[in-house]
């Protein structure tokens, strides 16, 4: 079939078709322009809808929303870094001792080495016998903050129990509340109270009663202290609050007696540096200390610089552990537990001696089971008294022994009995035997 020479479409109908795409063309711009304009305004009121509600909540959450904290209990306030916990316990001790150690007598409520009453034959007066004692004062509050800055977390702690002034036992049972630790760190630094860096407080004895063995170095006090980790361990060096503490045997200060007196005229700290490392059987501990022991008389002499060594060994075996230390030095006097020894004696003459002392123990602590465990700690102490003078009345050696049992039922939660034994032995021979057993409960938050 021979095609058609006429047009499909007119030249009219084509620009009338183009007219119109054209003019579609321009309504969907404009009705795009239009929709953008209408998401625009919707975006932008919603952002003010968000602004209001964020503006509302900066007004009414500072007050009573919380978030959790960088470390495990902690809860950090609104608009702030700083991560707070809140710590301690209760709790309930229940002390019988065969013998008694006088009115609200701290002593009858923790072991102080120093307050057993010596005699002839080791036992008190007649009706000095048998003292029971009910109280509450080892319960403790403490606060640990942490603030991460360019140079590594600020960490503050504060902590106390109720060892503090004594009340009295007829009313009310009131007692004061103490310090025990008050310290901050940045980074590697410490400065405030805390445990003795002569001292790992990691190798204390599990026991019932607050007063420990008497073998123990024991002590917290103000100090700058600096902590170096390295790959098996760390070593530590800190300057610390010194105080010397004397026994004096007669003329020419003050007539003879056992009681110690304090100075005022330390000079320098107490300077000490700590090793810790895990070795093969368990982690190790060697510190050294050295003393300037300086008294506050003319007649007195010179003063002396006294050193010591503390080593400790930390022994896992299997769910069991040994704990076991050893402390050597002229130097030592105070830090050992409840200050049972002078720093310096002034002999006859007013001149300053030291004397070597020796302390140790040793303790097993055995799992019978999860819920069910038991220590035995066996300590003693003992001090080469300087001749020159007399210093009879005072402290020579001490002997003593723990064995306990302790229930947690659940976490956080100790029940715990204890049988303790301790005997002083003062230098011209006397000594006295404290017999004790003690109950307790302790309720951790």
């Amino acid at each position: 079939m021979a095609a058609s020479g006429k047009p499909l479409v007119s030249k009219h109908h084509a620009w009338s078709a183009l007219a119109l795409a054209v003019s579609l063309t321009g309504a969907g711009a404009v009705a795009r322009a239009d929709a953008l304009s209408d998401l625009r305004e919707q975006t932008e009121a919603l952002q003010r809808k968000v602004n209001e509600l964020e503006n509302a909540q900066r007004k009414t959450a500072p007050d009573s929303a919380l978030t959790a904290g960088s470390t495990l209990g902690s809860f950090r306030l609104p608009d702030s870094s700083t991560s707070i916990k809140l710590g301690g316990y209760v709790k309930f001790d229940a002390v019988y001792s065969d013998i008694t150690q006088g009115v609200d007598a701290v002593a009858n409520q923790q072991t102080v080495d120093t307050a057993i009453p010596v005699g002839p034959t080791g036992t008190p007066a007649g009706n000095k016998t048998g003292e029971l004692s009910l109280h509450a004062r080892q319960t403790r509050l403490n606060l640990t903050t942490s603030t991460p800055t360019s140079y590594g977390n600020m960490t503050t702690f504060i902590e106390g129990d109720f060892f503090g002034a004594d009340g009295n036992e007829s009313v009310t049972n009131s007692n004061g509340f103490r310090i025990r630790h008050a310290y901050g760190t940045l980074g590697n630094f410490l400065a405030g109270q805390y445990w003795t860096n002569f001292f790992d407080e990691n190798t204390y004895a599990e026991t019932v009663e607050f007063g420990g063995p008497v073998g123990e170095i024991f002590i917290r006090q103000a100090q700058a202290r600096w902590t170096q980790p390295f790959a098996s361990g760390e070593w530590s060096a800190s300057l610390e609050n010194p105080e010397s503490l004397f026994a004096v045997s007669g003329s020419p200060l003050t007539a003879g007696s056992a009681t110690t007196f304090r100075s005022d005229r330390d000079h320098y700290p107490d300077i000490t540096g700590r090793l810790k490392w895990k070795n093969e059987i368990g982690t190790f501990n060697a510190a050294f200390m050295a003393r300037n022991i300086r008294i506050d008389s003319a007649t007195a002499g010179d003063a002396k610089w006294g050193e010591a060594i503390s080593l400790t060994e930390v022994v896992p075996i299997g769910n069991d552990d040994l704990r076991a230390n050893v402390n050597v030095g002229n130097a030592i006097g105070r830090y050992q537990l409840s200050g049972f020894f002078p720093d310096g004696y002034v002999d006859a003459t007013g001149k300053v001696r030291l004397a070597r002392a020796k302390s140790a123990y040793a303790a097993y602590r055995h799992f019978w089971s999860p819920t069910l465990r038991s220590s035995l700690i066996l300590s003693a102490s003992g001090t080469d008294t300087p001749g020159g003078g007399t210093f009879d009345g005072f402290n020579k050696s001490a002997r003593s022994a723990h064995v306990n049992l302790i229930f947690s039922p659940v976490p956080r939660i100790n029940l715990g009995a204890e049988l303790i034994g301790e005997k002083r032995t003062v230098v011209d021979g006397d000594f006295g035997i404290l017999h004790r057993v003690q109950f307790a409960a302790q309720f951790l938050f």
